[in-house]
């Protein structure tokens, strides 16, 4: 069932779209229509789980688990980003970027399971997005800097993540492959930053913002053990910081 703030979000965004394409005749003639962007960026963690806190069994032993947040898990990760924008005007853009984003886990306490404490590694965090949107921009006075705020949607194509878990006390390994399955997750974001000249078409761009992708899969080799919710939180939010390069047409 879609969501009624992805169905609100999109009908925004797209009454925008189409406000903008309206004005797209207001572009010089003399100007770039066409600018490809190149950038790398971190993400730095506000909110959101890998796993959620639970109570249940594993391996037919009382298990206790512990809510570990991306930033414990992934820390701020690292993220590229390619692609482009239309000038509709001297003011407005349309844009369509795609992000690649990897980060390696950390060792983390996952919580407890008999005697002993339980510990995971998880595997590597890898995704593939695109994101369209439309910026607008605000020129500075008595500056060639121009400043912009940006609204996007989009989708983020996550790869199946696995946990290996270890109970040292309890002489007990388990591989638990597929604890989220593939994933197509929803995604929107708000940014805001600036370009700054440096030759002719060619800008340097520094960005911040605000980053939201949906839940991952659910986990279906815990259902019936008490631990089924283990991934109730597991959107996340986060706040992009992005330097990159742009090219005008």
């Amino acid at each position: 069932m879609t969501h009624p703030k992805h169905t609100l979000c999109t009908s925004v965004l797209i009454a925008i779209l189409l406000i903008s394409v309206s004005n797209a005749h207001a572009q010089p003639a003399d100007e770039s229509r066409f600018v490809v962007d190149l950038g790398v960026g971190i993400d730095f963690s506000i909110n959101g789980n890998v796993n959620s806190g639970a109570i249940g069994r594993l391996q037919g032993q009382a298990a206790a688990i512990l809510p570990n947040p991306y930033g414990d898990v992934y820390g701020t990760g690292i993220h590229f980003k390619f692609g482009g924008g239309y000038v509709l005007n001297a003011e407005s853009e349309l844009r369509g970027v795609f992000t690649y984003q990897s980060a390696d886990a950390n060792l983390v306490r996952f919580g407890d399971v008999g005697p002993s404490s339980l510990y995971g590694q998880y595997s590597d965090y890898k995704s593939l997005g695109l994101d369209l949107g439309y910026r607008r921009y605000v020129p500075l006075p008595d500056s060639k800097i121009r400043a912009y705020g940006e609204v996007t949607l989009g989708a983020a194509f996550i790869e199946d993540i696995n946990v290996l878990l270890s109970a040292p006390q309890a002489n007990l390994v388990i591989d638990q492959t597929d604890f989220y399955d593939s994933t197509a997750a929803f995604t929107w974001g708000i940014n805001f930053g600036a370009l700054f000249p440096i030759a002719t078409k060619i800008d340097l761009s520094a960005q911040v913002g605000l980053r939201h992708v949906s839940g991952l899969s659910e986990v279906d080799q815990l259902i019936g053990t008490g631990l089924d919710d283990l991934n109730n939180d597991s959107a996340r939010l986060t706040f992009p910081v992005v330097v990159g390069v742009r090219f005008r047409f």
